[in-house]
């Protein structure tokens, strides 16, 4: 989903090929500047449209999803974005040092498995439950939180109140770090069996000539 990067090599592709459009059709065919300028640009855009459709149509073969699939994790990935900033607003209206420090962490875990998913969308369904109930709650309790301790009167009731919801987000901090787990669960697999066969091929050969010289002089 690298859609910015995508977008400047469709654009130094489309730009060149009007340009040459323009001056076949300008020069080469003695056409009007206004029936040139009409072709140039049909021409950028079709180029722009078919590179945009192979540069896609080769992202869902690599990581083996259909259009529908696509476009469902991408509404996904919005709606979460717009959570994730309800969140960092959270953080920013936070005065508490501890509570500070807690939507801190919390806000980048968030981020971490949102740049994962974006980066990597198959790896979406190994992350559902993070992006259907965990992000709702934490956002949820977050402003709930940020709501109390900005009261200006405070009571024992409060208080407990906020203890409690703190103590909420951290457990919630635990689930999060979970699901980071489930959706790097693949990677870390990979990588023990990668360290497993390097163990292996680092410890010596045994050295079986004293024994084959043994048996040879009985």
């Amino acid at each position: 989903m690298k859609t910015f990067f995508s977008f400047i090599t469709r654009i130094f592709v489309a730009i060149p090929v009007a340009a040459l459009v323009w001056l076949i059709s300008y020069f080469g065919f003695e056409q009007t500047l206004l029936y040139s300028s009409g072709s140039a640009i049909l021409g950028g855009a079709i180029i722009y449209i078919v590179i945009k459709w192979i540069t896609k149509r080769k992202f869902l073969k690599i990581h083996q999803l259909s259009r529908k699939e696509f476009a469902y994790i991408v509404q996904n990935l919005k709606e979460a974005k717009k959570k994730i900033h309800r969140l960092q607003k959270v953080f920013f209206n936070v005065r508490n040092i501890g509570a500070f420090k807690q939507m801190l962490d919390l806000i980048r875990l968030v981020k971490r498995i949102y740049a994962i998913i974006r980066r990597e969308p198959r790896r979406f369904y190994q992350a559902e439950k993070f992006f259907f109930y965990h992000l709702d709650s934490i956002v949820e309790l977050s402003e709930k939180y940020a709501f109390l301790a900005a009261q200006p009167v405070k009571n024992n009731e409060l208080y407990f109140s906020l203890k409690d919801t703190r103590n909420t987000l951290k457990e919630l901090k635990r689930t999060i770090e979970n699901d980071l787990y489930e959706v790097l669960s693949k990677d870390i697999d990979h990588l023990e069996f990668e360290l497993n066969v390097a163990k292996h091929s680092l410890k010596p050969p045994i050295d079986t000539s004293l024994d084959d010289e043994r048996r040879s002089t009985k």
